[in-house]
């Protein structure tokens, strides 16, 4: 299945000279959604991880679908201020400013295998981010899933040495 094919690419959002990749019209079909978690999951499955993290929120859509498919718990990652008890809270850069995600506490233990999921890998910012949580509380992150990739962004050289498993790269905007 051409998975790329079913991204829709809305050009000037959300500023102009933007071309943002759309995966509604791929998650809104039950085929290309499942074979899109199937294959997120593929690098996995043999191992599969003690929980899946995914990032807000996007990352809550295949983040939760991958865990039932690798049979773990789910993990929300969220901006500040959005979950009920104690978080931990790690910032990172953006182009002008400064953004942050938290976590629960007591989401991760010492040794507990993390794969970190998103829909798309673009500056690799909030995704470092949450590495770097995960690894605060102990973790263990054994990879990170991206449905796209906007591979110009060099996103990835931000991750360090997490193995990487992405479905759709996009070499240009």
């Amino acid at each position: 299945m051409d998975l790329k094919a079913l991204i829709r690419n809305v050009q000037d959002f959300p500023i102009p000279g933007v071309g943002f990749k759309d995966i509604t019209t791929l998650i809104k079909q039950a085929d290309a959604f499942r074979e899109t978690v199937r294959s997120m999951c593929e690098p996995f499955k043999e191992e599969p991880p003690d929980a899946v993290a995914g990032i807000e929120s996007r990352g809550f859509i295949f983040g939760g679908a991958m865990a039932i498919e690798l049979g773990t718990g789910f993990i929300p990652v969220r901006k500040p201020g959005k979950l009920p008890a104690e978080t931990v809270k790690e910032t990172y850069r953006l182009e002008y400013g400064t953004d942050a995600v938290e976590m629960h506490r007591d989401a991760v233990g010492p040794n507990m295998r993390i794969l970190l999921v998103d829909d798309l890998l673009a500056t690799g910012g909030t995704a470092a981010a949450t590495l770097r949580l995960i690894r605060s509380l102990e973790g263990i992150p054994v990879g990170a899933a991206f449905l796209v990739e906007l591979t110009f962004l060099n996103g990835r050289q931000r991750l360090g040495n997490c193995p990487v498993h992405v479905l759709i790269q996009y070499d240009t905007e």
